[in-house]
């Protein structure tokens, strides 16, 4: 199997040629592949906590959905350690929609009879992205007033799995 491509082959935003249809015959892309993203909520769900944090990007991007969920495993695993299963109130608010697609090149010995080079370069779905608009809330998350420090250094970690700047900004209920 192929190497996944690193980040910054699909980062930035360009006009979106991915629709996705109910009807098979009004999909520009025939199959779409499964997004790696488990869950989207995450601790107490039932509980009202005060204090809220949320994660905003700094800049426009898309963000793959293996960087979604590594970002999402890391705060989890942080927030989970220190306040407990149901200390906390964790959302991953966007949502990957967008197809990234590759044109699969041959290289090395005899690639000129495999390839078709960029004659119908569409490509083969690869992977699905969420695209951000700049200040858009990626994480948000709740939690009590005396946990907001602990809550801070849980999405911190989240900054350095995403690829881009993000600020962390305390909303007022």
């Amino acid at each position: 199997m192929a190497k996944l491509r690193k980040g910054v082959s699909y980062r930035f935003l360009e006009r979106p040629y991915t629709r996705k249809s109910k009807y098979r015959k009004l999909n520009y892309v025939r199959a779409s592949p499964t997004s790696k993203i488990v869950r989207y909520d995450m601790g107490n769900l039932s509980k009202q906590f005060p204090f809220q944090l949320d994660v905003l990007a700094m800049d426009s991007l898309q963000l793959r959905h293996n960087a979604l969920e590594s970002a999402r495993l890391t705060c989890n695993r942080s927030l989970e350690k220190n306040l407990g299963k149901f200390g906390f109130y964790l959302k991953l608010r966007v949502y990957p929609h967008h197809i990234l697609r590759e044109n699969p090149l041959a290289t090395g010995a005899g690639a000129d009879r495999l390839s078709t080079g960029m004659a119908r370069a569409f490509g083969k779905p690869v992977g699905i992205a969420a695209r951000v608009k700049k200040g858009q809330v990626i994480f948000s998350v709740r939690v009590e007033k005396q946990h907001a420090d602990t809550a801070k250094k849980a999405l911190n970690k989240i900054k350095h799995k995403i690829p881009c700047q993000c600020r962390i900004v305390e909303v007022i209920n």
